[in-house]
């Protein structure tokens, strides 16, 4: 059975989702997306999703193409019609067609695509052996904190890192790391303290990130919100990531430095169970 996606206001066959040439999004990557996660066939944290979705579109003085209610049934929609108990949702608004101009075109009527992937998310193998790691250079834009579908250099950087033989990119600017290649990044600290870089325009606001955090101080965990080196995360006692696709991913090295003891450490596996069982009971 072929996969259902929403185009534009219709649900159509794959084979069959058209796009103008036209479109800003084509033409410009003059767009906004988010990614949310199901799990048991419902939708995790959609309401922070939409909030930060409002947040980008209002940044780029960019229109919704629907309100929130019609996007919280275009979601379930797609996942009743695929079937889809586990896996994400991928949604991407545009500033709709025009003829092409660097100037943002007045009256064009916004894009909206949508389109499930399937995936193991609460159980995937890189959860139980943790992740490599390989640093690359910060080369992206200044405005990170909006999630836009500009996003070149995060799979270029995602590549140097295959080529390098890891498994993703933590990037890397003025000496201090940033975020991964499309995840937040995190170091603990031998005295136990979590330690993740403070929210500014240099790093995307993670949905993720924000319940992550949340979770770690109500189980009395110690946060740092700063800067912290690739020296200072390669001698770190445990390392992960943090995003709607992978929950909480352990890191066990960097640069071909283990981290720690080169497996994922309690703290990372105990976030990533609290972080699930937290992101089921809240699901919609």
């Amino acid at each position: 059975m072929s996969r259902i996606v929403y185009v534009n206001g219709a649900y159509v066959p794959e084979e069959e989702a058209r796009v103008s040439i036209f479109d800003r999004g084509f033409l410009m990557a003059d767009a906004v997306y988010e990614v949310t996660s199901v799990l048991d066939g419902r939708i995790c944290e959609f309401e922070g999703h939409v909030a930060r979705l409002h947040r980008s579109l209002a940044e780029l003085k960019m229109a919704a193409p629907v309100d929130d209610a019609a996007l919280l049934e275009i979601h379930r929609e797609l996942i009743r019609r695929n079937d889809l108990t586990e896996g994400t949702i991928y949604l991407q608004v545009t500033r709709g067609a025009a003829d092409r101009d660097f100037a943002w075109p007045e009256g064009a009527e916004p894009g909206l695509v949508l389109f499930t992937q399937a995936k193991a998310l609460e159980t995937p193998k890189a959860a139980e052996t943790g992740i490599r790691v390989a640093s690359v250079e910060d080369l992206r834009w200044g405005r990170r904190d909006i999630k836009t579908t500009q996003l070149l250099y995060p799979s270029l950087a995602k590549m140097i890192a295959r080529e390098k033989g890891a498994d993703d990119a933590w990037m890397v600017e003025d000496g201090y790391v940033t975020e991964g290649s499309s995840n937040n990044a995190y170091i603990v600290t031998g005295a136990g303290t979590i330690v993740t870089r403070q929210l500014s325009n240099d790093i995307l606001h993670g949905i993720t990130r924000a319940s992550v955090l949340r979770l770690a101080r109500e189980a009395q965990m110690v946060i740092e919100e700063r800067p912290f080196t690739l020296a200072e995360a390669q001698a770190a006692k445990e390392a992960f990531s943090t995003a709607a696709s992978i929950f909480v991913m352990p890191v066990v090295e960097i640069d071909g430095v283990p981290v720690g003891e080169g497996t994922p450490g309690p703290l990372a596996k105990r976030l990533r169970e609290i972080y699930i069982a937290a992101a089921k009971a809240t699901s919609i």
